[in-house]
């Protein structure tokens, strides 16, 4: 396929320059925004007279065409085009002739690229959000089922204090929450049209920026051509705000590790969302999890890529820019995967609630509480903190817990302890009583999920 800008040059690429130059292999997942930009923009130049106007419509109505040749397969991408841009334009040419070649009037490929990968991205964005979404609506069914499942917190991987497993998976409910906003501003940071910009100065055609802005669906043009040609920040805020939510994943995906081993018990996953050992027929392993954790790994490095690639470029477009794609898409790629996997393995996992119960009874989870009640019988916490550190070392050396310890051993400590603080460390009444707004209690998670769901899940629970 002949270059585009060849009339410059004297001699024909070299074959291997060619193929490091080219980057169809990547962005022609990009056809159908570089068509839809050149629909809008040849109905531009038509408008404002700069075409002839039924001209501009016959070029519209042949990139629709080549469109739907490309979406049903009549038209394979050609591996030694240059980039999308050019290989549709090559076929346009093709079959318009002379005709064809008017489409890149008051244009550059720079911003022509600039406006595609933001259009792709808007639509990545809403793709992402969508699955965020699904995966919250998971754990909050999870959670509503799990509201009264006594397990120990945790500090230091050491059991802490008592909590649900309702609060425990609201926890990460919050963090996606945040995974979203950060993808919706994402999206509103880059929503400003690039197209106009031309390679770096726009250009002395009288082009009308804000009809193209219109209908390509963004808020206006981009003030200024050089960044308009040259921004990739929304590239690495969106990297960025994909590392984030697969740390996110990966913090999950670690704890369902730990949750289904045989040293926790705790959860259990259905059978299609776990595999074998080649030789152990025992095994069942998470390797949905573990390849999350490995993959985040990606998404971290694809941020430090584009942030690398862009540290030392001077205005306006570098080739470098090139590398932002094969980055950004596979961190999309990456994350959506991950989500869309997730979500179904965690809805069918079985929660094994009495072992969560049992590890509740052992690691003096309720010690805090003890000290509690020392405190409100009118001691110090100073004082409580340590009289129930001593009874925690009694425990252990009588291989008690503080629910088993007679109440003679209690007095011996304090003439404070009375029958009541059996009832005062028992795991129920230590959850129930951290009612506070953000708490463990029933009342205060059940509290938290009506708030997701009349928010974040509200579109999901108007259309049921």
């Amino acid at each position: 396929m002949a270059k585009m800008w060849q009339g410059r040059f004297r001699k024909e690429l070299d074959s291997k320059v060619n193929d490091f130059n080219s980057s169809i292999s990547f962005d022609s997942r990009m056809y159908e925004n570089d068509i839809q930009g050149s629909i809008v923009h040849v109905n531009m130049l038509g408008k404002q007279g700069i075409i002839d106007s039924e001209e501009s419509k016959v070029i519209a109505k042949e990139l629709s065409a080549i469109y739907d040749d490309i979406a049903s397969g009549k038209i394979e991408f050609d591996q030694n085009a240059e980039d999308i841009h050019m290989f549709i334009e090559q076929i346009l040419t093709e079959r318009l002739g002379d005709l064809g070649k008017k489409l890149h009037t008051a244009r550059s490929r720079n911003d022509q690229v600039a406006v595609d990968l933001r259009m792709y991205l808007r639509a990545q964005i809403d793709e992402i959000i969508g699955l965020v979404k699904k995966l919250i609506a998971t754990l909050v069914k999870k959670a509503e089922e799990n509201l009264q499942t006594v397990m120990p917190g945790y500090t230091h991987l050491q059991r802490a204090q008592p909590i649900t497993f309702a609060h425990h998976l609201m926890a990460y409910v919050e963090m996606f929450k945040r995974d979203m906003i950060r993808l919706f501003n994402c999206f509103d940071l880059m929503n400003e049209c690039p197209l106009g910009c031309g390679a770096l100065a726009t250009t002395t055609y009288p082009i009308d920026r804000e009809y193209t802005a219109e209908y390509l669906g963004f808020k206006g043009p981009m003030l200024n051509s050089l960044d308009g040609v040259s921004d990739r920040d929304y590239c690495m805020e969106l990297a960025n705000a994909i590392a984030i939510c697969m740390t996110h994943l990966s913090r999950l995906s670690e704890e369902v590790v730990l949750w289904c081993s045989w040293e926790f018990r705790f959860v259990e996953l259905d059978d299609a969302y776990s595999t074998g050992s080649s030789i152990m027929p025992q095994k069942k392993n998470p390797d949905i999890c573990e390849l999350i954790r490995g993959k985040t790994g990606r998404t971290i490095g694809n941020l430090t890529t584009l942030l690398s690639m862009m540290k030392g470029l001077p205005l306006a477009y570098n080739k470098d820019m090139q590398e932002d794609k094969e980055a950004i898409f596979d961190s999309i790629d990456t994350v959506k995967l991950c989500l869309s996997t997730l979500a179904p393995m965690l809805d069918t996992m079985k929660v094994n609630k009495e072992n969560m119960s049992n590890a509740g009874k052992k690691g003096f989870i309720n010690a805090t509480d003890c000290a509690d009640y020392l405190v409100k019988k009118g001691l110090p916490f100073r004082d409580a903190y340590k009289i129930t550190g001593t009874l925690v070392a009694l425990c252990i050396d009588k291989g008690e817990t503080l629910d088993t310890l007679s109440i003679e051993e209690y007095k011996k400590l304090s003439d404070k302890f009375e029958e009541d603080v059996y009832e005062a460390i028992a795991l129920e009444t230590c959850v129930k009583g951290r009612s506070a707004v953000g708490g463990p209690s029933p009342m205060a998670v059940a509290a938290h999920i009506e708030e997701i769901k009349n928010t974040v899940l509200k579109e999901e629970n108007d259309e049921n």
